[in-house]
């Protein structure tokens, strides 16, 4: 690998503007070619894996923070001079997949679908779909910057999906080593079916949205026309005082069609009001079966009726009621959410839709008088997040792994500190969620995915192995030792023909965290014992969002702690999410997304990139509005103005110039700040503080460097040669290139084509990272230029607040002045005047009439602005903005004091209040602090 950025930059001088449409691409692929992107042979390995996009998808908003994040961290530590792996790739996205194939196939109108084609050529279908149009998101992500070591790109189902393809075999010898643990087994539960792609899904598959619905209340008739005493009015003290005969229990659901599959009725057995009938049955209309009332601590006595019919096989609370109470379950669904054709279900509704089924139920009940109610209510209803149909919760066969056992010593991983979480706040969430896990439902009914590695013998007897070829050996072992001769083996046939298979596989593929659960270690090579394993794996940090946590991180942990028998990271950064300007989650329904790729393309990436870097705080979400992307923009362009002000006064890197022996305060000063900045911006990156890493360097970058330090160089830069214009030089380029680097893995693409403009040298980001130098700490220079910097501010803002003409050159008086401050006025005399806009300066034992005071350190700066202003106007002027001030202030207040407001409005407008009062506050602070100045004179 080759340090130099071959044709990175055109043999010229920088341009008068920044062309990023030019550079980003010309870069991107001169540090590709050049292979500095690959770990080096030589320092400390530090890891991270992407977390894999799905080969779908498209790059989105939190791509785009998830990406910066991580790639701020590996160019920090490849310029640190860390062996950097960023191990890319994709996932194959299961669901998602194949439904963009389906699609596909639609759209060609050959009258032709998955099923019509068969499996092996739908799979082929996709793979070819996958070859030709999967890479998107990956050309997307290096427009961003990413700096992955692309040559060793992985996709979760290998390069062709064939059972020697190393990351195949991965998925399928943990899949069997675990059904051989017994961690992976059959079980009959209750999981997310989607009735359109006719599977199971995950729960960050499904999307919970309020809707509006209805409940229906409905009389269940007590067994033998029984009879209790229901009270309907109670006294202060919660007692009852007036009862009705009733012969019913009442319950209320928002699905009616459930009710056929009802087990059982529950209340709370504190719940008074039912005690009388707690045992007995009540009659489930339109099925005509009897249920028994039970007692369950699910109910809530103080919502609805208080009771709760219980339908184990299609509700998830219910199912754990049923569980818990032996409650029979009663499916009555197929595949599609149409009515099964069982004999507990009345022959009226079979074969009905769900929503017909609904319909004709509720008619039924109301016909046989035990409709009580229909109460119009929103409702949270679950949809799939691809297919956006109602999810119907159902009970069926699948495959599970057993979380629970896998769980312990992940959770003792991160008790014990091999793992940290940062924010450290997630660390309770983990534990939380691990410490009450269920079973995990790996089965998915798809063809596009790994396909589960389990063969049916011809007595239905299962052979889990790792390919076909040994699950028969095991098969043929045995019926071998059943008995069976080889002969009769090979006439055991599920089907009659000729030719059929001894086994048949299982239908299923692999749910598709499962693949990804082995992201650390399968890129990695295993299950061989790769050189690259050994060196990468612990890896160093996972960057990802707070919304997988769950579904991913834990998998990881779980897995990785059981296989390699170490954790897959030392540390996990959960970052927040990226809302829109308002404060709202994006989303196409609102029409609020913002697409990355359009901001790139008007902005470039360094300004997107520093925009979300910028407001990365840990524990609170992002705002971003295109007004921030301009603004960062305008930063690159000031930085770029600055490289070009250096360029253009042959501010060149000096291999000779030793910052330590510099003379000059000024540069003595900057020096002192740019070495600060290092430290601080190492600090912050190394804990993780993208944000104030970003506002470290921008506040040296805007504020020091090229609001202060070019401008009071520029007199010993433009003057005659010598000494000090040499080393001003010098230690302008020098403060630059560290600039450069400090900045680089925020903007990579600017601050590489500035660097390359000034030397021809290795490339910046192979450049090595600025640590703090004790001997370039000088705190008497930086005291003397903060002195300097904080006296023209304050004539500056005293002729702002006065309203001086612009023009005026006013005089300055310094009072009490020690033979300190007499030095330093007299060493920048030529500074102040000319950036304070002074006429002279001048000391003395007392003020001057008619003079604004400013006290600056053990002195006082007296300003006599009298002759320059009208006074009584600028009193009324200022008594004018006063007065606008406090009227918004207490309208603001008038609408905080609103509880209805507050309680009402969103959260992103009540803090925009908060905001715009203190902007006001602020401001009257500054008026008031003018008048009082005013009266004074």
């Amino acid at each position: 690998m080759s340090d130099k950025t071959p044709d990175a930059t055109p043999d010229k001088a920088l341009d008068k503007t920044f062309d990023f449409k030019d550079a980003e691409a010309r870069l991107y692929e001169a540090w590709e070619a050049s292979g500095a992107f690959k770990p080096s042979r030589t320092g400390e390995p530090f890891t991270i894996v992407i977390p894999p996009p799905n080969v779908t998808g498209s790059l989105h908003m939190g791509h785009a923070l998830n990406n910066t994040l991580q790639d701020i961290l590996c160019r920090f530590e490849r310029m640190r001079g860390k062996s950097v792996l960023w191990q890319p790739g994709t996932d194959h996205a299961g669901i998602a997949t194949q439904m963009v194939v389906e699609r596909q196939l639609a759209n060609e109108g050959a009258n032709q679908d998955r099923r019509s084609m068969g499996r092996e050529a739908f799979v082929e279908r996709v793979w070819k779909w996958r070859h030709e149009s999967g890479g998107q998101i990956i050309n997307q992500l290096k427009r961003l910057g990413a700096s992955c070591d692309w040559s060793r790109e992985r996709f979760t189902m290998g390069e062709d999906g064939s059972a020697d393809d190393q990351m195949v075999k991965a998925v399928m010898k943990v899949f069997v080593q675990l059904y051989k643990e017994g961690l992976i087994y059959r079980d009959k539960r209750l999981v997310n079916w989607d009735p359109k792609f006719e599977t199971a899904i995950s729960d960050l598959e499904v999307e919970n949205k309020e809707v509006d619905g209805h409940f229906w209340h409905f009389k269940y008739p007590l067994e033998n026309g029984e009879t209790y005493e229901f009270p309907t009015a109670y006294d202060e003290e919660g007692e009852p005082t007036e009862w009705e005969t009733r012969d019913y229990i009442s319950i209320a659901t928002t699905r009616p069609e459930t009710m056929l599959g009802d087990g059982a009725v529950a209340v709370h057995p504190d719940d008074k009001r039912y005690a009388p009938i707690v045992g007995k049955k009540c009659l489930l209309p339109l099925a005509d079966r009897y249920i028994p009332i039970i007692t369950d601590d699910y109910p809530d006595p103080d919502f609805g009726s208080g009771a709760v019919k219980i339908t184990g096989a299609h509700d998830f609370n219910d199912y754990q009621v049923a569980r818990r109470n032996d409650i029979p379950m009663y499916p009555l669904f197929d595949t599609k959410a149409v009515m099964l054709e069982d004999d507990y279900i009345p022959e009226r509704y079979r074969g009905m839709d769900r929503y017909e089924a609904r319909e004709a139920v509720v008619q039924d009940i109301k016909e046989r008088g035990l409709l009580i109610a229909v109460e119009d209510k929103k409702i949270m209803q679950p949809f799939g997040d691809r297919s956006g149909v109602v999810i119907e919760p159902m009970l069926t066969d699948q495959w599970y792994v057993d979380a629970e056992t896998l769980a312990k010593p992940a959770i003792h991983a991160v008790e014990t500190g091999k793992t940290k979480f940062v924010p450290e706040n997630w660390t309770k969430t983990y534990y939380q969620w691990m410490k009450n896990i269920e079973p995990w439902c790996i089965s998915r009914q798809l063809w596009w995915g790994h396909r589960i590695p389990a063969w049916y013998g011809p007595d239905g007897h299962v052979f889990v192995a790792e390919n076909e070829d040994e699950a028969t050996k095991e098969a043929i072992q045995k019926y071998t030792a059943e008995g069976y001769s080889l002969e009769e083996i090979n006439d055991m046939r599920r089907h009659e023909h000729d030719g059929a298979p001894l086994l048949v596989q299982d239908e299923d593929v692999l749910d598709t965290w499962f693949s990804s659960a082995l992201w650390p270690f399968s890129t990695l090579g295993w299950p061989e014992e790769t050189p690259e394993l050994k060196k990468h794996y612990p890896t160093s940090v996972l960057v990802t969002a707070f919304d997988i946590i769950f579904f991913w991180v834990a998998r990881m942990m779980m897995q990785g702690v059981h296989f390699m028998k170490e954790v897959p990271f030392h540390t996990v950064y959960i970052h927040a999410l990226v809302l829109d300007e308002h404060g709202q989650k994006m989303s196409k329904s609102k029409g609020n997304v913002i697409d990355p790729l359009v901001l790139i393309d008007k902005f470039g990436a360094d300004a997107l990139r520093f925009t979300l870097a910028a407001q990365a705080a840990q524990g609170r979400n992002i705002r971003l509005s295109e007004a921030r992307v301009e603004g960062y923009r305008n930063f690159s362009t000031k930085l770029w103005n600055a490289a070009r002000f250096c360029e253009m006064n042959e501010c060149k890197p000096d291999p000779d110039f030793d910052p330590a022996k510099a003379t000059l305060t000024l540069n003595q000063w900057i020096i002192h700040e740019a070495n600060q900045c290092a430290a601080d911006v190492t600090r912050e990156i190394e804990a993780y503080r993208f944000n104030d890493a970003a506002g470290a360097i921008y506040r040296f970058i805007w504020s020091v460097f090229c609001d202060w330090y070019l401008e009071l160089a520029k007199p010993v830069m433009q003057g005659a040669d010598g000494a000090e214009k040499t080393e001003t030089r010098a230690a302008a380029a020098w403060a630059l290139d560290r600039i450069l680097q400090l900045l680089h893995p925020f903007m990579p693409f600017v601050t590489e084509e500035i660097w390359n403009s000034f030397a021809d040298r290795d490339a910046l980001m192979l450049s090595q990272w600025p640590s703090f130098d004790k001997t370039l700490k000088n705190d008497a220079a930086a005291a003397e230029m903060s002195w300097v910097v904080d006296l023209i501010t304050a004539v500056r803002s005293v002729r702002q607040e006065m309203n001086v003409p612009v023009a005026a050159k006013i005089p300055l008086v310094f009072v009490g002045a020690s033979a300190d401050d007499k030095t330093k006025l007299s060493a920048h005399e030529d500074v102040l005047m000319r950036l304070a806009r002074l006429s002279d300066i001048t000391a003395a034992d007392a003020a001057p009439k008619g003079a604004v005071q400013i006290v600056h350190g053990g002195a006082v700066a007296a300003l006599p602005v009298a002759d320059f202003i009208d006074i009584a106007a600028e009193k009324a002027r200022l008594a004018k903005e006063k007065e606008k001030a406090e009227k918004e202030i207490a309208g603001i207040d008038k609408k905080l004091a609103n509880k209805k407001f507050v309680e009402k409005a969103p959260a992103e407008v009540v803090e925009e209040q908060h905001s715009r009062r203190a902007g006001y506050v602020e401001q009257l602070e500054k008026l008031e602090a003018a008048l009082t100045r005013l009266a004074d004179l």
